[in-house]
């Protein structure tokens, strides 16, 4: 690095000048291999066992289906055949764990519940048969599953074994396809976040068809058959699609019914819209003279979405569709929750919408 001259000096050589680069090259690459063997780390033990519990989950279920206490169409196929095994994680709070693995009235979905209680096929139901869907009518995502079971936007329900109930595997658990870590999420800017997501987010057309499905989700569960239905954690996180990209709602746990909110927000106390949150996002108006909430949203499952899907969509679209499609975008996220803008002007922004994006995929081989 360093060469002597006549005179007694010494002068630094282009070799020097090139030393500070090359340390830092060498130093993000280090850092870039702790970050990537990290994540495949975290992938692998996200998926063990002690951190879902599945293996205590599955015992507690198993001894008491033996006891004859539940039943349930997989109840063999897990305690017995072990031809169900649970693999991947896709909650790890203690309350909620989940492991991979249309009617026309009400009384149409009454039917559906009967008969699959009645698991032996014998007509009746038994004790242990009307306990094991007793305790999944308490769970709202089964019961929306339920509801939603005609339609291609919601995993399909498998079958059951007590209160534990088995869905069909969606391959991609995040709209862009992949999860920065939760470790690491504090430590990297939101510009990193970005440029990952947009690494592994799908090709635009594939992802305009994704969207599409997530609009027409929306409508699905706005004045559905049985009632209205607000997603209350609007996230990349709990959206995701399958092989052929077509959209599934990964986490209907974050979906509540709109009598839940209501019930919810009756005579609560509140000094602002804030304290009038049910869940994460769904967002009351709070009536400041009262000081009570109210129970109309600040912002409709529409307007969220629209947010949600302003970064997806406009990196990487098309150039003569991408003005347009940002003016759609801002007018579609300015919505207001109040009852009397909830019915045509929903609709039309909507339609709009899936339209613009349609026309761009449609007849190529992305749709």
């Amino acid at each position: 690095g360093l060469d002597s001259s006549l005179n007694g000096t010494w002068v630094q050589t282009p070799c020097a000048n090139r030393l500070p680069g090359i340390k830092v090259k060498y130093l993000f690459l280090a850092w870039l291999g702790i970050f990537v063997g990290s994540w495949v780390v975290y992938i692998h033990y996200s998926s063990y066992s002690e951190l879902c519990r599945g293996h205590v989950c599955q015992m507690i279920i198993c001894d008491q289906y033996k006891k004859g206490i539940i039943s349930g169409s997989t109840c063999k196929d897990l305690c017995e055949a072990h031809t169900l095994v649970f693999q991947q994680c896709l909650s790890s709070s203690p309350t909620q764990q989940a492991n991979l693995g249309d009617q026309t009235s009400l009384a149409a979905l009454v039917n559906r519940i009967i008969t699959m209680a009645d698991v032996n096929r014998d007509g009746k139901v038994s004790l242990a048969e009307a306990k094991s869907i007793w305790a999944l009518l308490h769970l709202n995502e089964f019961l929306l599953m339920l509801s939603l079971h005609e339609k291609e936007h919601t995993s399909k329900l498998l079958g059951h074994c007590g209160d534990l109930y088995v869905t069909e595997k969606i391959p991609h658990n995040s709209l862009y396809g992949t999860n920065v870590p939760h470790f690491f999420q504090p430590l990297l800017p939101s510009a990193i976040h970005r440029i990952i997501h947009q690494w592994f987010a799908p090709a635009w057309p594939r992802r305009a068809k994704i969207a599409i499905g997530l609009l027409e989700f929306v409508e699905e569960i706005f004045h559905g058959t049985y009632g209205n239905f607000y997603i209350c954690e609007t996230s990349f996180k709990n959206v995701g699609y399958n092989d052929k990209y077509d959209f599934k709602m990964v986490n209907l746990r974050k979906v509540a019914t709109e009598m839940t909110i209501r019930g919810f927000l009756k005579g609560r106390h509140c000094e602002q819209n804030v304290d009038c949150t049910y869940g994460k996002d769904c967002m009351a108006t709070c009536d400041k003279l009262m000081k009570q909430c109210k129970g109309d949203m600040v912002q409709p499952n529409l307007a969220k979405v629209c947010g949600l899907l302003q970064d997806y969509l406009l990196y990487g679209a098309p150039s003569d569709l991408k003005e347009e499609l940002q003016k759609q975008l801002q007018t579609c996220m300015t919505l207001s929750g109040l009852a009397s803008q909830m019915e045509v002007h929903h609709s039309l922004v909507l339609n709009n919408l899936k339209t613009l994006l349609w026309k761009k995929i449609s007849n190529t081989k992305y749709s």
